[in-house]
């Protein structure tokens, strides 16, 4: 594991990604249990068109950049939201 610029932005999607399924798997388990079938995959093939697409097309344009650091910014800031998101959705799920 390094710490560079770019492993950053790898983690910041493995992130994004992973609580996308932890919060699919919570949902999905409470409407197992309650027995009902909700669809809320279909909010989640949304959301990857909402929120993780316009972060992949931030990347594709950082080459042409001319500071470079500030599409870089804002692909930060966009995940950090998207995450932020998730893990207060994941604790809406709780309560």
């Amino acid at each position: 594991m390094t710490f560079t610029l770019t492993d950053w932005m790898i983690y910041t999607m493995w992130a994004i990604f992973g609580l996308m399924i932890i919060d699919f798997i919570i949902s999905f388990a409470k409407s197992f249990w309650e027995g009902t079938f909700n669809t809320t995959f279909l909010d989640y093939l949304k959301d990857i068109l909402f929120y993780v697409l316009p972060l992949n097309v931030i990347i594709s344009m950082i080459p042409i950049d001319p500071t470079g650091w500030i599409l870089v910014s804002v692909y930060f800031v966009g995940g950090i939201s998207v995450i932020l998101k998730y893990v207060l959705d994941i604790k809406k799920r709780f309560q």
